[in-house]
């Protein structure tokens, strides 16, 4: 993974729970494309929602994996629901909150709950409920030849695990 949607590992239970945040910054050059001045309104800056869903994969992936000790490779499989209620502007604080529902030798699927957290009160709303499937790819792709490393669990993610303060072999 080239590009990660979360700033910090706040809570992980071992293949129960894991919960990230990541703050929206107006410095960050993807909120200004969505959605740019035109002639009949100004500008409104804001976290797309294809990475508040990757921000979701992400934490539910990491709380996949952490439940095998990082051993496997672990890669979405299928997004089975994502609704949103809200955007996520910049100041804002996005917390998602993935659960597990099944785990198993050949995958995982999970739900999550997203929230934005107001920079000014800390109050919570919802911003959406996503349900994610995921695939351990070496069980289920018997006879492709991957690499031996795990191509998914980078020096980044692994960065982001230490400084949030998860024990990584």
């Amino acid at each position: 993974m080239r590009w990660i949607w979360i700033d910090r590992i706040v809570e992980i239970e071992k293949a129960q729970r894991c919960v990230t945040i990541k703050n929206v910054s107006a410095a960050e050059e993807v909120v200004h494309d969505h959605f740019p001045a035109t002639d009949d309104r100004p500008a409104m800056p804001v976290m797309p929602n294809s990475l508040i869903i990757e921000g979701m994969a992400q934490t539910a992936g990491i709380m996949v994996g952490h439940a095998s000790d990082f051993k496997e490779k672990v890669l979405l499989a299928k997004i089975t629901r994502a609704t949103f209620h809200s955007v996520a502007k910049p100041g804002y604080t996005i917390r998602h909150t993935a659960t597990m529902e099944n785990f198993g030798k050949s995958g995982a699927s999970a739900k999550g709950v997203t929230e934005l957290i107001d920079p000014a009160t800390g109050e919570t709303k919802p911003l959406a409920e996503i349900s994610l499937m995921f695939s351990h790819i070496d069980h289920n792709m018997a006879g492709l030849e991957f690499p031996e490393h795990n191509f998914v669990f980078t020096g980044m993610f692994i960065d982001l695990l230490k400084r949030s303060g998860v024990e990584v072999e």
